[in-house]
C-alpha cells in the first residue's frame, strides 16, 4: 500500500501549492486592485477575486487575453488607419474642386461671375454635405466593430470561465469587465517578471 500513501502525499503537496498559489494571486489582485477607481474596489467583491485568481490558476487565461487585446489594439489600428485615409481622400477632392473652381473664374467673362461663383458654392456645399455624410457612416461602421469585439471578449472569456464576464451592454457592467481585465493584464506583466 505503500504506492497509495505516496500518492496522497504527493496529490496533497500539489494540493497545498495550488493553494499557495492561489492566495499568492489574491494578494495581488487585492494590491492592483487598490489602483483602481474606488467606484470599482467597492464593486469587486472579495469572492470576484478569489474566482478570478483560482481561474488565473490555469495559464491558458493569461494566453486568451492577450490573445483577446492584441486583436483589439490591431483592429484600433486598422480603424484608425481608415480613419486618416478617408480624411486624406476628402481633403484631396476638396482642394480639385477649389482649383476647378478658381480655373473657372479665370476663363468667365466678368458679368457671368456672380452666377459662376454661385454655383460653385452650391456645389462645394453639396460635396461638404456628401463629406459629412460618409464620415457618419465611418464613425457609425467604427462603433459597431468595436462594440463587436467588446462581445466577442465577453463571450471568449465567459467560456473560459472567467468571474465577471458575459455579454453586456450596461456601461457600469462594462467599465467592472474593463477593470478585470487590467488586473489580468497587470498579473500576467509582473507574472513575466517574476519568470
Amino acid at each position: 500500500g505503500g504506492v497509495g500513501e505516496y500518492e496522497v502525499a504527493a496529490a496533497a503537496e500539489q494540493m497545498s501549492q495550488q493553494q499557495e498559489r492561489h492566495y499568492w494571486l489574491l494578494s495581488e489582485l487585492q494590491v492592483l486592485l487598490k489602483a483602481l477607481p474606488s467606484s470599482c474596489q467597492q464593486h469587486l467583491s472579495y469572492t470576484t477575486l478569489s474566482d478570478l485568481a483560482l481561474v488565473l490558476l490555469d495559464e491558458t487565461v493569461f494566453e486568451i487575453v492577450q490573445g483577446l487585446l492584441e486583436i483589439s489594439h490591431l483592429t484600433e489600428k486598422n480603424l484608425y488607419s481608415q480613419c486618416l485615409q478617408l480624411h486624406s481622400e476628402h481633403r484631396g477632392l476638396k482642394q480639385e474642386l477649389f482649383h476647378q473652381h478658381k480655373e473657372a473664374q479665370q476663363c468667365c467673362r466678368p458679368h457671368n461671375l456672380p452666377l459662376l461663383r454661385a454655383a460653385q458654392q452650391r456645389e462645394m456645399e453639396a460635396v461638404e454635405q456628401w463629406i459629412r455624410k460618409e464620415q457618419r457612416m465611418m464613425d457609425e461602421k467604427i462603433v459597431l466593430e468595436l462594440d463587436q469585439k467588446v462581445i466577442d471578449q465577453q463571450s471568449t472569456l465567459e467560456k473560459a470561465g472567467v468571474s465577471g464576464f458575459y455579454i453586456t451592454t450596461d456601461p457600469h457592467e462594462l467599465t467592472l469587465q474593463m477593470n478585470l481585465l487590467e488586473l489580468i493584464q497587470k498579473e500576467s506583466e509582473s507574472k513575466k517578471a517574476f519568470s
